[in-house]
């Protein structure tokens, strides 16, 4: 039965549409304002972007497709300080500034401390990061503070316990196969942010889009239940479930996908302790056939060395392990990726990706085991 709306719905533009593949700056800006204005159209209005995003290029095209086209009161505009960028806390300032005017906006409704885990928070304790965006919110340049989570329950909990008063919110990595794993552990860390009273934001309910391309085997378990109902409709629904879930966040760059989501939310209907069991197969399914659980974020390739396409490489490693058959296909790929990135075995073992990674993969033996794959016996042509 179909329920009134009481979770928000937001729009998430680290994976907006663009024209070329390895240009994160070639904005497709004719779909990007289809979609932008369809979301708002139906009646949603809260955007997240990101300093960061799309080779620190996102927050622009959010003010092309978003703040110049549509009056300031429309719609939310959320944005957030990169943790692993800044260098101190004039540097901290210098970076808020930018954003005002990358975005074209006078104040952020949403303002966030991005990515934070234990390889930043002893540098935000020593500049005070916490006290700047308070600082900010008191000048009246930012609406609410909150913080994006990528770590244990532990670390938030003892955050919360020091800097909850500068917290208004809390965004969490909250899906259906994340809900009890060891390296994100969803369901402690949400239970964490309800001790201290913190609404929770979900990002990466469907994994990066894990929970939308599933198993066959998966896939079927969801049809036979909801005929009619998308798989990501199941992981919205999921996170939209959980007690303490004010707003989940999705990535779309397809008109199906805004209208799948935006209905999911329109009709909202809470997961049922019926389809909690089908869920639950669904995630042995997923687990069993998925050896990297990377979301393609892309944060580990910044800065490094090789240049590597870690997450590409990573999302053909999968597709390998999900289908037969198709290993000659995933290897084409990979030579081609290969051309304009360097090879897996090129990681030299320095680290700093496994440091910046928000699932804390051991991406270095991944790398290894993707090597040992595909390019066993492959001649690689020159890159140029």
């Amino acid at each position: 039965m179909t329920q009134e709306r009481n979770v928000d719905f937001g729009f998430g533009c680290m994976r907006l549409p663009v024209l070329q593949a390895d240009r994160p700056d070639s904005f497709d800006y004719g779909k990007i304002n289809r979609l932008f204005d369809a979301f708002l159209e139906k009646g949603f209005t809260y955007f997240d972007t990101a300093y960061t995003y799309h080779g620190y290029h996102a927050e622009e095209a959010v003010r092309r497709a978003l703040v110049e086209r549509h009056p300031r009161d429309s719609f939310q505009l959320v944005t957030k300080l990169p943790l692993r960028d800044f260098k101190d806390a004039e540097d901290m300032e210098r970076i808020f500034n930018e954003q005002l005017a990358h975005c074209g906006v006078e104040y952020f409704d949403y303002y966030l401390l991005h990515n934070m885990g234990t390889n930043v928070y002893e540098k935000c304790k020593k500049y005070d990061a916490f006290g700047f965006v308070a600082r900010k919110k008191a000048e009246g340049k930012i609406r609410q503070v909150g913080m994006s989570f990528h770590d244990m329950p532990e670390l938030l909990d003892e955050i919360l316990s020091r800097y909850g008063d500068v917290l208004d919110f809390i965004q969490l990595q909250i899906n259906y196969v994340d809900w009890e794993q060891p390296n994100v552990q969803s369901r402690r860390c949400l239970e964490v942010a309800g001790k201290y009273g913190k609404p929770v934001t979900v990002m990466e309910p469907c994994k990066g889009g894990t929970l939308v391309n599933l198993p066959e085997e998966a896939e079927a378990l969801l049809k036979a239940q909801r005929p009619e109902a998308s798989n990501a409709s199941w992981a919205l629904r999921f996170a939209a479930s959980q007690e303490g879930v004010n707003r989940v966040l999705s990535g779309m760059n397809s008109m199906e996908q805004v209208e799948d989501n935006t209905n999911t939310f329109l009709h909202f209907e809470p997961i049922t302790p019926e389809e909690q069991k089908v869920i639950d197969q669904v995630t042995e399914i997923i687990e069993k056939n998925t050896p990297i659980p990377c979301t393609a974020c892309a944060y580990c390739t910044h800065g490094c060395p090789k240049n590597i396409a870690i997450p590409q490489y990573f999302a053909l490693y999968n597709s390998i392990s999900r289908t037969t058959g198709s290993f000659s296909s995933q290897a084409v790929y990979y030579n081609n990726i290969s051309l304009k990135h360097g090879k897996a075995s090129d990681c030299i073992g320095c680290g700093q990706c496994e440091k910046a990674c928000p699932q804390h993969l051991p991406i270095r033996q991944y790398l290894k085991d993707v090597a040992g794959k595909f390019e066993a016996g492959t001649s690689f042509p020159t890159r140029k």
